[in-house]
């Protein structure tokens, strides 16, 4: 079973190798009590997002970690995918602006990829 740290790690790996766009790893657990960390990034299109959420679930289910709920895939714009400590989102880019949940939590700790341990 994986840390929080490793799930996003696994997380934001699989992102960069579905060339995900601008992934960012925020740390919100002094500011929630939702989740660990969140895992966002930018697909080119409702097909890449697809992509890319079916890659994170991949490779997290291949460690054992179950995917707790999914919320959003029908609109392809903006899906959330909840690990328990880690809660992923996928949007397209236009979802991403609108959305802009790096101001909302703009408190949150921006997490370098490469300082996230590996599983």
């Amino acid at each position: 079973m994986l840390d929080s740290a490793q799930i996003a790690a696994v997380a934001a790996k699989a992102l960069e190798e579905k060339k995900a766009q601008d992934v960012k790893v925020l740390r919100v657990a002094e500011h929630t009590i939702l989740a660990d960390y969140f895992v966002i990034c930018s697909g080119t299109s409702s097909t890449h997002v697809k992509a890319l959420v079916d890659e994170v679930d991949r490779q997290l289910d291949s460690y054992g970690e179950n995917l707790t709920r999914r919320e959003g895939l029908r609109s392809d714009i903006w899906v959330l995918m909840d690990f328990g400590s880690v809660i992923v989102h996928v949007f397209t880019d236009e979802a991403r602006r609108f959305y802009d949940l790096e101001r909302l939590w703009s408190d949150a700790e921006v997490v370098e990829l490469s300082a996230l341990p590996s599983p």
